[in-house]
């Protein structure tokens, strides 16, 4: 029987345990932190030359010049056309879905101005970004999915120029990355990856122009970069390990609900996989589908482990408490695999994304139904939203004010500036005054 903790919310340590459970703090590595401070600082300095000598070393490559570096857009487009049918009809299918639900998410983000009785016009205007940088992991793994999900918001947002860097070790180049960058509208991708290409998107070199935000996954090395970037350029977040949480009552079939776990705790170790059910002999069921289903899994040691580590199967009063518990977790991915969904998810204040219904595994969601894979973890969808095309956009303010609105605004600005003691910002005001 695969070991998964089994907890039950009438415990009177139940609370304490949950939040030993939920407990996560990336740790920082000072080495990595060192090493990564003299990378940024290095590639400030000496720009191309320090990208060149790292990405030599770290992905053992032997480029002469930064334009070895460079993968046009023919070789994207014959990536695309090389692919087998089924990936690129894949591909192509996932990339509508994903733009057709951010075009709509665009239309909701429309700007506003209104006038005022004397004829002060105040509003907002909505703009995007002019250039961003997506950061696409490479070596291990490969996520083209990932490339859709960063790249066609940022497309549909209207920035113009889309710089995607991936690391290639040893030369080696994914198809789909590729093919998904061309799909994408990706302006350009540079093979060089690590803290080195973050620090380049950030501060420029001479053949990389810097962008306004870096987005993207990437190890321990990349997400430190970005944290020491922030505030040269945006970023989108600095991601914790993948989660999911099923809240079940009990009428879906235990082997979906083992699966759908399974395809969180499959990520890494670290990842979490909880169940939230008021059901004890369901609960008992699920984990005898985890036990059946796991040695079939090729990636067993990884799920084991996390389910180990990290997961739990949690019996609850009822499905109202399971709502309430949901809402403190604040999970990532929330599947409410129940007979009416719609009314526990009523309920829910705080989750990353919401799968409603038994049909809605966290798998199509990763892929293809459109909305954003690139989620809050770590609970912090308690403030913090998707990926969203609102991440490639800033807002201005606009003040207009007419001259008879000067005469009202300008008595209120000048009594409260001198309350600051902010002279200049009070006279600023009153000469405009009659």
């Amino acid at each position: 029987m695969v070991m998964i903790r089994k907890l039950d919310s009438t415990q009177d340590d139940f609370q304490e345990t949950l939040d030993a459970l939920l407990a996560f703090e990336a740790e920082t590595d000072d080495a990595i932190e060192g090493a990564v401070a003299k990378i940024i600082a290095d590639v400030r300095a000496r720009g191309d030359q320090a990208v060149l000598e790292y990405t030599n070393r770290f992905d053992r490559m032997r480029a002469a010049s930064m334009a070895d570096f460079d993968i046009g857009q023919q070789e994207l487009e014959s990536a695309l056309a090389a692919l087998p049918a089924a990936q690129r009809s894949a591909l192509q299918t996932a990339a509508e879905r994903i733009r057709a639900f951010h075009v709509r998410q665009k239309q909701a983000l429309q700007g506003f101005s209104y006038t005022e009785a004397d004829g002060t016009v105040l509003g907002q205007r909505i703009t995007p970004l002019d250039r961003v940088g997506i950061y696409v992991p490479g070596g291990k793994a490969a996520y083209p999915s990932s490339v859709l999900m960063n790249a066609v918001p940022a497309k549909v947002a209207g920035v113009q120029e889309i710089i995607m860097v991936v690391p290639t070790p040893d030369g080696v180049k994914n198809q789909m990355v590729l093919a998904a960058a061309a799909i994408a509208g990706v302006t350009r991708v540079i093979g060089i990856g690590g803290a080195q290409a973050v620090a380049a998107l950030a501060h420029g070199t001479e053949t990389i122009e810097p962008v306004d935000k870096i987005v993207g996954p990437g190890n321990a090395y990349v997400a430190s970069a970005k944290r020491r970037v922030f505030g040269t350029v945006g970023i989108d977040m600095i991601a914790g390990p993948s989660e999911i949480l099923v809240i079940c009552d009990g009428t879906t079939d235990p082997d979906w609900v083992a699966m759908d776990l399974f395809s969180q705790a499959e990520h890494d170790e670290l990842a979490q996989a909880i169940l939230l059910c008021p059901d004890a002999a369901y609960i008992a069921r699920v984990e005898a589908s985890i036990a059946k289903l796991l040695p079939g899994m090729p990636r067993k040691a990884v799920i084991e482990t996390s389910l180990r580590d990290r997961g739990a199967l949690v019996k609850v009063r009822d499905m109202a408490e399971a709502c309430a518990i949901a809402n403190s977790i604040a999970a990532e991915h929330l599947e409410i695999s129940a007979e009416n969904p719609q009314q526990w998810a009523e309920q829910i204040r705080h989750a990353g994304a919401l799968f409603l219904g038994r049909f809605s595994s966290e798998s199509l969601g990763d892929y293809c139904c459109g909305p954003n894979h690139v989620l809050p973890t770590s609970r912090t969808a308690r403030f913090s939203s998707p990926l969203g095309v609102y991440d490639f956009q800033k807002r201005s303010s606009v003040i207009h004010v007419s001259e008879a609105g000067a005469q009202t605004l300008g008595k209120v600005a000048a009594e409260l500036a001198y309350g600051e003691g902010l002279q200049a910002h009070a006279r600023s005001a009153e000469l405009r005054l009659k």
